[in-house]
C-alpha cells in the first residue's frame, strides 16, 4: 500500500490571527478555530492548511503531512526510515513519522479507526 498523497500542511506560528488573515487573504476558508489560537483553513478540495501558535521561544515550523487510508495495512518500503510507528493522536487520527535521505521528517497520517 501507499500513500495518497498530500493531506495537509501544518503550520506553526508566533501569531495565529495574522497567520490566519494571510492564509483567508491568498483565498483559504476557516473551517474551524479551537479556543487556544489554532485551527484549520482549506482552498477549494487541496490540502487543508492547520495553523497553531507557539510561544516566542520556539521556532516556527513546517510539516507536511501524507495520507494513508489504512494504519495496518500500510508496510513502508525498507529504503524508508521510519522514526515513529503509527501511534494514536489526541486529534483523532493514527501517525507515523518518517526521514527521507536528505533527514528532513515527514508524517504519515490514516484514520484511527484503522
Amino acid at each position: 500500500m501507499a500513500t495518497e498523497g498530500i493531506e495537509a500542511v501544518f503550520l506553526t506560528t508566533h501569531n495565529w490571527g495574522k497567520a490566519a488573515k494571510f492564509f483567508q487573504s491568498l483565498g483559504y476558508e476557516l473551517e474551524f478555530s479551537t479556543n487556544h489560537n489554532s485551527g484549520r483553513l482549506r482552498n477549494g478540495d487541496g490540502p487543508y492548511v492547520f495553523i497553531a501558535e507557539v510561544p516566542e521561544d520556539r521556532e516556527p515550523q513546517t510539516q507536511i503531512v501524507l495520507k494513508v487510508p489504512d494504519a495496518d495495512a500500510f508496510h513502508p518500503d525498507p529504503a524508508v526510515e521510519v522514526v515513529t510507528p503509527f501511534e494514536e493522536t489526541h486529534y483523532g487520527t493514527k501517525e507515523m513519522t518518517v526521514r527521507d535521505p536528505d533527514g528532513r521528517l515527514w508524517s504519515l497520517q490514516a484514520p484511527a479507526g484503522n
